[in-house]
């Protein structure tokens, strides 16, 4: 059914164009997808031995009340770190869940068939993270990793931004935190933002990964989580559900922008709302029906859509005994506002698979919904018998789908709502609605070129594998869409793949095979490469050049029939019936081999070739033509207009085809080995390299010359040419040439070429100057030379632009040349067989494998294709993970009968406990004094104080009663082995009682400063030696272009291990570059801190980039070193000279009051 038309819209809906995300058993939403389908439970049960293992104790597991199960996330500790450009110390720090929505972020866009980096309008991102348990389980027991620059960026206000940095993605970035309903929240703000233009495009979504993921929980009768592992929404089994980690992302745009840019889409976003329940409730966590109402008709006004024609609630669906009557309520009143129909709309929740993802749960019921309508299926929602009590189905509008069924529909679109609530009051809905029908197109060419390119080799290989793999197992794609997404959709890396291929078939084979002459690989750096189009001369033209070109490419096409058009009036006939005839061959090759119709239709073709070029983002950054190539040059430089230009050529080719005939012989020697044999007759033509030549002249002496080199040993080769082109045969045209020049307006050029009578770049003054072009039709081509300067740039690329491999040979041949500079022919050799668009695919894909920029867009201006969602990246994720802390100090904060507990199975300690008056507290010091343990208790107060044995005061505000403390400790040789901080346990009764207490939880541990809490927690050499060793750990050296070479000396070798701690690998060499190995400013002040520290000297971070090396670094710090003793050294000596001075003139005075003082006694 066409819903295009049964379907009206508002103008305000959004597509969901693009999916991601990683769930418990599902590694991508295909997988995701398969799971719920068949009905699968990705609930895991642990073993006693997996739960001790991760510090679970045994008196929990004996409890009959801890529950065994989770839903955990495959591979949380892995992360690509290199592809992101992370450290692996960087990648140790980050959150988990940072690190799992950037890559479901990179995969989103991918999914969507975009490149960020490519992509002109804004994107947004709106998202939201869990709470960060991997810092406070993993990381804050090290003090290293918390003083590393990284640890900064860390929270969760830093998720969106770290994304937008990351992908380059410069609309709104905005972290959302409303609990559970976090990620359908950032759904609704982004879907907000499109329409009001904030940005063109946004991925919106959320994660969550709690920490440690095997370990089971506690059941409390009444609580939130289930009494069995099990999630029984709606069921009058129901009593809890059970926490899972994974994270989802959707990319958004607005619908009539996916409708127009061709994008896949999903589902629409028809209307979504937010609001909040307020006080108008039980308590703060309680649902509201009346809020959850509200905000689901919200929804349904913005999006104009009756109830009765949604038929699928994807439900919040907790499976509490407080939540599941209250959300059918609140869905109930919704309906009933407009529709007294029963059991008509199904219902289900995902956290019935998987559990509940917390702040990602909302967009993990979005991406099932809009799964459901994209297959138009309806998944079964798992574990329901009979319904809950509290909630009366038969005479609501809903059931609870328990089968896999097809999703149906009579007449309108399907539709959907889901839901999604946060603790606090926070809901969310949004309607969804099946994506209109789209017409594809067909494609405008008979072959595709497909591309691949990963930023390793290995990657590339995956990346191969499953590209072949999907276009197997889906035969029914259009090769032209996947050629499209591949080239427009992906961004661009170092190690490259290409083939042109015919059919879907052809393609899986040549990549299961990596057939060479087929495939084409190469690994090339991220530089730009300057590209000099090459401008054949006569001689290389045949019939039907570029015929399929003409036939299938609109630009090319265009072009020639322009320039045909514009050549009618000079030549008198259409120059088409010449290139491409309908009847006899041998006719128009007898005619296109007249010097008035090769010159012209050279131009044309050539000319039409490099617009094509220039289309598609190939722009030259210089040109040389050969001969009548350099008029192509100069008309694309802006020297002649087209018209002009085309006048001219035919001029040319007419008044050369009245002068009488003559021969033009290629001899194989250098200009200096040809001057002897000329003379008024025999002329040097064209100098093609600096040990190939052409001869031209009357028949007679070009015969004359051949026999005699020939004689000589020298293999000569006649040219097939009517005239003596470039001799003295041409001067009796020059005048009226100049003439007809003269008539042009002439510019200076906009390109630069190079010219064929100087042999180097052409000069304005030249290129302006008629009686140039009189000397370009005369003098010798000194196409070598030329050569010679373009070879002078390194990495210059050569294209030729015209039929056949003429000049590429030239160039190929010229001794200057070097291996990395590369030539590239545009069109088959007359007698390749092979089709001409195949054959420019081919050279095309050669262009981007050399590192050359395409406008891929441009290739598909008179085609309107579709993205499709192919395989993403195949990220190479390895293990960088920092194992909790194993010390004896107490966690902080955390749930202190279990805190207690942990400290009842060590030997006896001596505890430092903070605590308040709360009994709490009193249970704790009980629990320990019980237990046998040393206790020393410390209470607020006004001022340190030893109040009982054991027993002190202290006022948190007064830094110096931490000290005064700390000394008594010491005194008393009483050094505390763990500690635990219970001050804060008191309960608020009024907002300044809250701050106050804020006061004493956090300002008291900042003025326990680090060096004085080291005095009084367990000593390094007693820490465990594991956890010490993996924060440590070190990854391999990265594949560097610079090779190994190790310390030479102290410094260096001092350098280098503060570079090894900060990058985390094992070896740094003393050449390795900074920024090479991952370096930023960041880790810039991070390395120059540790490096004053080891070296205990002052060290500018401005040192660090002016010595990017280890060598380097090492060289300017003993040159600093050098310089201030010097400096030092003259100071000294100058104090020396002054205390000299001052000791003499001392002296002086003394030897003068001597003197006096005998020259009184003698009077």
């Amino acid at each position: 059914m066409d819903l295009t038309t049964s379907t009206q819209y508002t103008g305000l809906e959004v597509a969901i164009i693009g999916l991601s995300g990683r769930f418990p058993g599902a590694k991508d939403t295909d997988e995701f997808w398969h799971n719920l389908i068949n009905g699968v439970e990705s609930i895991s049960s642990f073993s006693d031995e997996e739960l001790l293992s991760e510090g679970i104790d045994q008196a929990s597991l004996d409890n009959p009340d801890y529950v065994k199960a989770g839903s955990v996330l495959a591979d949380v500790e892995k992360f690509d770190a290199a592809f992101f450009g992370y450290t692996p110390r960087e990648a140790e720090i980050i959150d988990p869940q940072h690190r799992l929505f950037l890559e479901c972020a990179w995969q989103a866009l991918e999914n969507a068939g975009y490149n960020s980096q490519t992509y002109e309008s804004p994107i947004g991102v709106f998202a939201s993270a869990g709470m960060n348990n991997y810092l406070l389980n993993n990381l804050y027991g090290n003090r290293e990793l918390l003083e590393t620059s990284a640890i900064a960026a860390n929270d969760k206000d830093h998720l969106s931004t770290l994304v937008s940095y990351k992908l380059n993605l410069t609309g709104p970035s905005i972290t959302v935190q409303t609990t559970c309903s976090s990620s359908l929240v950032a759904v609704h703000l982004a879907c907000q933002s499109l329409l009001s233009g904030d940005c063109e495009m946004a991925l919106a979504g959320g994660v969550s990964i709690p920490l440690p993921q095997k370990t089971g929980y506690l059941y409390q009768q009444g609580g939130i989580l289930s009494p069995d592992g099990h999630c029984r929404a709606f069921d009058a089994k129901a009593q809890g559900m059970v926490v899972g980690a994974g994270a989802g992302i959707v990319v958004l745009k607005r619908l009539e922008n996916a409708l127009a840019d061709g994008d896949r889409i999903y589902a629409v976003i028809k209307g979504s709302a937010i609001n909040n329940d307020g006080s108008l409730k039980v308590g703060y966590t309680a649902p509201s029906v009346e809020g959850q109402a509200k905000v689901i008709q919200a929804a349904q006004v913005m999006a104009e859509v009756a109830a009765e024609t949604i038929t699928y609630i994807e439900a919040h669906g907790t499976a509490t005994a407080l939540g599941d009557p209250i959300e059918i309520a609140a869905l109930t009143q919704a309906f009933r506002t407009s529709t007294d129909e029963k059991q008509f709309c199904a219902i289900g929740s995902v956290k019935t698979n998987i559990g509940h993802l917390d702040t990602a749960a909302g967009v993990t019921g979005l991406i099932k919904t809009a799964l459901a309508l994209k297959h138009q299926m309806l998944p079964p929602s798992l574990n329901f018998e009979q319904p809950h009590p509290k909630i009366d189905f038969v005479n609501s509008p809903f059931y609870v789908n328990t089968q896999l069924t097809e999703w149906k529909t009579s007449g309108t679109p399907r539709r959907a709502g889901v839901s999604s609530f946060g603790i606090g009051g926070t809901n969310a809905h949004v309607i969804l609605e099946q994506a209109p029908d789209v017409a594809t197109s067909e494609s405008s060419r008979p072959s595709q070129l497909l591309l691949l390119s990963a930023k390793t080799n290995s990657a590339l290989e995956t990346m191969t594998a499953n590209l072949a793999e999907y276009l197997q197992q889906h035969p029914n794609l259009n090769l032209a869409d996947v050629a499209y997404t591949l080239q427009v959709g992906r961004r661009t890396h170092k190690h490259r793949r290409m083939l042109v291929c015919h059919r879907q078939a052809e393609a899986v084979v040549a990549l299961q095979t990596l057939e060479p002459k087929q495939v084409l690989t190469h690994s090339q750096e991220l530089t730009e490469r300057p590209v000099t189009f090459l401008f054949p001369g006569q001689g290389s033209q045949y019939v039907n050049m570029a015929k399929e070109l003409y036939q299938e490419e609109p630009t090319f096409q265009q072009e020639v029939d322009r320039c045909a058009e514009l050549l009618e009036p000079h030549l008198g006939l259409d120059l088409r019936t010449v290139l491409y005839p309908t009847e006899d061959l041998a006719v128009a090759t007898q005619q296109l081999n007249q010097t008035y119709l090769t010159q012209p239709a050279l131009f044309v073709i050539e000319y039409a070739l490099a617009k094509l070029w220039m289309s598609w983002g190939i722009k030259p950054e210089a040109t040389i033509g050969h001969s009548i190539g350099e008029y192509v040059a100069a008309c694309l430089a802006g020297v002649f207009s087209l018209e002009d230009a085309l006048a001219l050529v035919a001029a040319r080719g007419r008044l050369m085809q009245q002068l009488p005939a003559g021969s033009m012989l290629a001899v194989p020697l250098p200009e200096k080995e040809i001057k002897p044999f000329l003379n008024p007759e025999l002329s040097l033509a064209t100098i093609n390299t600096p040990s190939m030549c052409v001869v031209a002249g009357t028949k007679t002496a070009v015969t004359s010359l051949h026999k005699h080199l020939t004689s000589q040993g020298v293999e000569c080769r006649p040219l097939h040419t009517s005239h003596a082109f470039h001799s003295a045969m041409m001067e009796p045209i020059l005048l009226t040439f100049t003439e007809l020049v003269k008539g042009c307006r002439l510019h200076p050029p906009q390109i630069p070429y190079i010219s064929n009578v100087s042999g180097t770049w052409i000069t304005d003054t030249e290129a302006t100057d008629p009686s140039y072009w009189a000397k370009h039709l005369r003098q010798t081509v000194r196409f070598a030379q030329g050569v010679e300067e373009l070879l002078q740039e390194s990495d210059r690329l050569f294209l030729e632009v015209g039929p056949g491999r003429t000049l590429s040979t030239f160039v190929l041949r010229h001794p200057s040349k070097k291996p990395e500079q590369i030539t590239l022919a545009s069109l088959r050799h007359p007698q390749d067989q092979q089709s001409d668009v195949a054959f420019l695919q081919n050279t095309l894909g050669q262009l981007w494998l050399a590192g050359v920029q395409i406008d891929w867009s441009g290739l598909y201006t008179d085609e309107h294709r579709q993205r499709l969602s192919l395989p993403t990246y195949p990220f190479e994720r390895q293990r960088y993970w920092i194992e909790p802390q194993t010390s004896k100090l107490a966690p902080v904060k955390q749930d202190t009968a279990l805190a207690v507990n942990i400290a009842l199975t060590q030997q006896k300690l001596n505890w430092l406990l903070f605590v308040d008056e709360s009994s709490a507290s009193n249970q704790v010091i009980q629990f320990l004094q019980i237990a046998n343990q040393d206790v020393i208790t410390v209470r607020v107060g006004e001022q340190f104080s030893k109040v009982g044995e054991r027993v002190y005061t202290i006022n948190p505000a007064q830094s110096q009663d931490f000290d005064s403390l700390l000394q008594e400790l010491q005194t008393l040789e009483t050094i505390p082995q763990a500690v635990m901080q219970l001050w804060s346990l008191t309960p608020s009764v009024n907002m300044q009682s809250f701050a106050n207490m804020q006061n004493l939880d956090f300002s008291s541990l900042l003025n326990l400063r680090l060096e004085q809490l080291q005095q009084i927690t367990l000593g390094e050499n007693q820490i465990n030696s594991q956890v010490v060793d993996k924060v440590n750990s070190s990854y391999p050296r990265p594949n560097l272009a610079t090779p190994y070479i190790a310390p030479s000396n102290e410094l260096e070798q001092q350098i280098a291990n503060v570079w090894q701690k900060v990058f985390g690998f094992e070896k740094i060499g003393i050449d390795d570059n900074f920024f090479d190995l991952g370096g930023d400013s960041l880790l810039a002040v991070q390395v120059t801190a540790d490096l004053k520290k080891f070296l205990n000297k002052e060290i500018p971070v401005v040192s660090l980039y002016e010595g990017l090396t280890i060598r380097s670094l090492a060289e300017l710090l003993n040159s600093n070193e050098n310089e201030n003793q010097e400096e030092i050294t003259n100071n000294n000596e100058e104090q020396q000279e002054r205390i000299n001075r001052r000791q003499q003139y001392q002296k002086r005075q003394r030897l003068n009051k001597e003197k006096r003082e005998i020259s009184l006694v003698d009077a």
